[in-house]
């Protein structure tokens, strides 16, 4: 059996094992022109201006997303008359070249539009589906999910916009907080409360943004950004009753198997993030000397970058087996848990490479400008990946609200 070819970087554990010739059971001819499709479209579509963007806090949406479609970047699934070949691996090979390009959230939309998506392909009416989906899918409108609040993040059973039924309309008002895209969301996923408290009571809506009484406003992060974390405010927005997704009240149910695929996008784009830091630390240590050698001729600097190393190669082997479930046709909801601790494992791999790559870097990692740059910007990006979000996802989720997912689960069955 002849050995794949060598794609990008040959520097050890820079690029993916896959990338670097090491046989897998995963990838397949397609899956190897994709990549190199995806990692041309970056390196001529976004490293370029990316900086510009950056520092605009915006980027051309549409001329990027139309661009991005053309290049066979947003991939249509087999129901809806895309490719028989349309597994999870082309997603996780976009979204890790995207996440390749260092921060800055271009092309961010895109990883939301994955997610948000999802509960109106599975439970909308026919006509849902065609109003938003093939705007989307040609890359001229975005949806966004709108659910976390002011006083209710990952306790999504909290939420208190209220949605009350008015003939053949839904009058919505209410409070969104962290909704990542939404200057940039043609829709909103949102959720709703219709019924009672708790999670019994809870709806999902597909709010058009034209709307009267959608108001959306930019937040600023701590994180550099040319993608959008805005607030939303919806005032007596009369939303069609036909825009309800799926049963009334049922809306909880659907969100928890779609927050499974969510953890998963959080996970490539933390898994690449994380390889980011330690093949900038690597290349750093190779060329910077101190005290008359080389950083990588220092022990504890090789053990930071083996470390490094251990981490982000278990990871990814973790999200490539989750990649695989969910094209081997395991149902969202039967992966809650394996879907939780990867998140929690992506984050914590993320925040300990972004660490110690500051380590190596020293000074040069703690100003916005020369070698340090992409380590300064995804150390900064660290917290909004660890403690929620989302920063494009909108429901918050930390470390120990995943790793309770798992404690509860796993006390259920012992139980049983």
């Amino acid at each position: 059996m002849p050995k794949p070819e060598k794609f990008g970087d040959p520097l050890p554990f820079c690029e993916p094992a896959w990338y670097q010739g090491a046989p897998s059971p995963y990838y397949n001819e397609g899956h190897r022109r994709h990549r190199a499709r995806v990692r041309q479209f970056c390196d001529e579509e976004i490293v370029p201006y990316a900086e510009a963007w950056i520092k605009a806090g915006s980027y051309p949406h549409k001329e990027l997303h139309k661009k991005a479609r053309e290049a066979r970047l947003i991939r249509v699934p087999p129901s809806l008359g895309g490719a028989d070949d349309n597994d999870s691996f082309y997603e996780l090979i976009t979204l890790d070249e995207i996440a390749r390009v260092g921060g800055g959230n271009i092309l961010e939309q895109l990883g939301i539009n994955s997610m948000a998506l999802p509960p109106i392909l599975s439970h909308g009416s026919a006509k849902l589906i065609r109003d938003v989906y093939q705007g989307v899918c040609s890359g001229e409108k975005n949806v966004s999910l709108a659910i976390s609040e002011p006083g209710a993040g990952s306790d999504v059973a909290n939420i208190q916009c209220k949605a009350v039924k008015d003939g053949g309309f839904y009058v919505v008002s209410g409070f969104k907080k962290w909704i990542t895209g939404g200057c940039l969301a043609d829709y909103f996923t949102t959720a709703v409360r219709t019924g009672g408290p708790g999670m019994g009571g809870i709806s999902l809506l597909c709010i058009d943004r034209r709307l009267g009484g959608v108001a959306v406003r930019k937040m600023p992060t701590q994180f550099d950004s040319a993608h959008s974390t805005t607030f939303v405010t919806f005032t007596n927005v009369r939303v069609p009753a036909d825009c309800l997704i799926g049963e009334e009240n049922h809306g909880f149910k659907y969100l928890m198997v779609n927050f499974n695929h969510e953890r998963f996008v959080l996970a490539v784009e933390a898994l690449r993030s994380a390889r980011v830091c330690y093949a900038e630390a690597f290349k750093h240590a190779l060329v910077r000397k101190t005290f008359g050698k080389r950083l990588v001729d220092h022990q504890i600097v090789r053990f930071k970058l083996a470390e490094m190393a251990r981490m982000v190669e278990a990871l990814q082997d973790f999200t490539e087996r989750i990649a695989f479930a969910f094209s081997s046709g395991v149902p969202d909801h039967e992966l809650g848990i394996q879907c939780a601790l990867l998140k929690v494992q992506a984050t914590k791999t993320f925040e300990h490479c972004a660490r110690e790559a500051s380590q190596i870097f020293g000074g040069s990692s703690i100003v916005k400008e020369g070698k340090g740059v992409i380590v300064e910007r995804l150390y900064r990006r660290v917290r909004a990946t660890a403690v929620c979000i989302t920063l494009r996802r909108t429901c918050t989720t930390t470390f120990e609200t995943m790793s309770d997912i798992y404690t509860v689960n796993s006390s259920n069955f012992c139980s049983s």
